[in-house]
């Protein structure tokens, strides 16, 4: 086998490389030799089959198999011998030529093909030390605490159907049946019967829940509202629509006292303690939009300090996958680039360059985890699979299977928690202060990184 370079420009490398027609020959001799001692072939002892019959018979299979065999052996020597860092999977490239293939596969001619190769590039990390971050804070106030528990005291609340002849109030429970139109026809999750409406709660479109106020059991009203320009279903979106509803009960809300009683309905013999673990799960949720804030100004340094050249292939991957979801969101939402204050073409612009910053981040990710010998644990992924299977009840064990049975599929879990671990090392190093905010800024940062 004879391997020769034929191109080395920016990141990308070509070889050329050419497997003698003896050397084809001598491997197809062996194969069907081993081959021999193996088949049954009606007509002959088994290991008296004839080679000359073999090659007949099963010649461009075992060929196949032996191109495939050197195909990934020289890939490999190609990698050792010029000590290269791949990017991504080698791309072979055969001869057009069909009858040059026929005689290589035949072993009556040599077999030549070109590989090309994108590789890593190579660039200097130096220290973290100089790299000064803000940190967002948010301390849990009393307030949040008790908005938590009106909460969940309302979402558990028992509620009693009223006097007959009762009218509906504010924080009633009024079970409904309704009819939707718009543009005067029926649309699809536009009826519904036995539905409980909470007055006041805002969960049902704006303006609905008003107009129930003052109803009486029995009684039909004509609700008329507009649905909001963002709301999910993108032919509903901004549009006027009316319902048709009957109150069929009346219910107010029962009294909740904050006490030992209220807790043990969560599983807390003391209230003290209920309000403890409130308190906790809030600080958990600030820590982590605090976190998530650290990070996105992290990348954002890193983005700005470092700059290399990027395997083209690998953005051009990365753009393909971003590009696509942003098509199938336009999709499901029915906007189009017009709509957004935008073009195609722009657009494309800046999703590249998203492309480009998401290739150049993972790269130094690598770099930095690599060198820092960042190890993910057998645990850590195992953790980390129980949390996927949870999203799925009653199928855990089907997903525990299904990722433990494909590499790729856990690989995908190890990436998030090796990165998260290199985030951790590169902040260790860095000049971290922490500034206090208040919730409604952490979080609106939250919403304005996540747009």
């Amino acid at each position: 086998m004879q391997v020769t370079e034929t191109l080395s420009e920016g990141l990308k490398r070509g070889y050329k490389v050419v497997v003698p027609a003896a050397e084809l020959a001598t491997k197809l001799d062996a194969q069907l030799a081993d081959l021999k001692d193996k088949v049954r072939i009606n007509g002959f002892r088994p290991g008296k089959v004839p080679v000359g019959h073999l090659r007949r018979l099963y010649g461009k299979s075992v060929m196949a198999e032996i191109v495939q065999n050197t195909v990934t052996e020289a890939n490999r020597k190609i990698v050792e011998d010029h000590g290269i860092r791949l990017a991504q999977e080698p791309q072979v490239e055969f001869p057009t030529d069909q009858a040059e293939v026929e005689k290589a596969l035949e072993a009556k001619g040599d077999l030549a093909y070109n590989v090309s190769v994108e590789i890593l590039p190579k660039f200097e990390i130096g220290s973290f030390e100089d790299l000064a971050l803000e940190r967002k804070v948010a301390v849990v106030s009393e307030e949040e605490i008790e908005a938590s528990l009106r909460r969940m005291a309302d979402n558990n609340r028992v509620f009693t159907p009223r006097e007959e002849g009762a009218a509906a109030q504010s924080g009633d429970k009024v079970s409904v049946d309704f009819t939707g139109r718009v543009d005067g026809e029926t649309f699809e999750g536009g009826t519904g019967e036995d539905i409980d409406v909470i007055l006041g709660s805002d969960t049902f479109i704006p303006g609905f829940e008003g107009q129930l106020i003052g109803m009486k059991v029995g009684e039909q009203r004509l609700v008329k509202v507009t649905f909001p320009e963002a709301y999910a279903a993108a032919a509903l979106a901004g549009k006027p629509a009316e319902f048709d509803v009957t109150a069929k009960v009346i219910s107010a809300p029962g009294e909740v006292t904050f006490d030992d009683a209220f807790a043990k309905g969560f599983g807390f013999d003391e209230f003290a303690k209920l309000k403890d673990a409130v308190r906790t799960q809030i600080e958990t949720d600030y820590n982590r939009a605090s976190r998530d804030k650290l990070k996105r100004s992290l990348l954002d340094a890193l983005d700005k300090r470092y700059s290399f050249e990027l395997p083209p292939g690998l953005v051009e991957q990365e753009f393909t996958a971003v590009w696509q979801q942003v098509e199938n969101e336009q999709k499901q939402s029915g906007k189009s680039f017009a709509d957004e204050g935008t073009t195609e073409d722009a657009a494309r612009a800046d999703y590249r360059r998203i492309a480009e910053r998401r290739v150049r981040l993972g790269l130094l990710l690598a770099e930095v985890g690599e060198q820092a010998k960042v190890q993910v644990s057998d645990d850590e992924i195992s953790r980390s699979l129980v949390e996927r299977a949870r999203q799925f009840p009653g199928q855990e064990q089907a997903v525990w299977d299904y990722y433990r049975k494909n590499a790729e599929a856990l690989a995908s879990l190890r990436a998030p928690i090796f990165e998260e671990k290199v985030v951790d090392h590169i902040v260790a190093q860095a000049k971290v202060t922490d500034v206090t905010v208040a919730k409604e800024d952490l979080f609106k940062l939250e919403e304005e990184a996540a747009a």
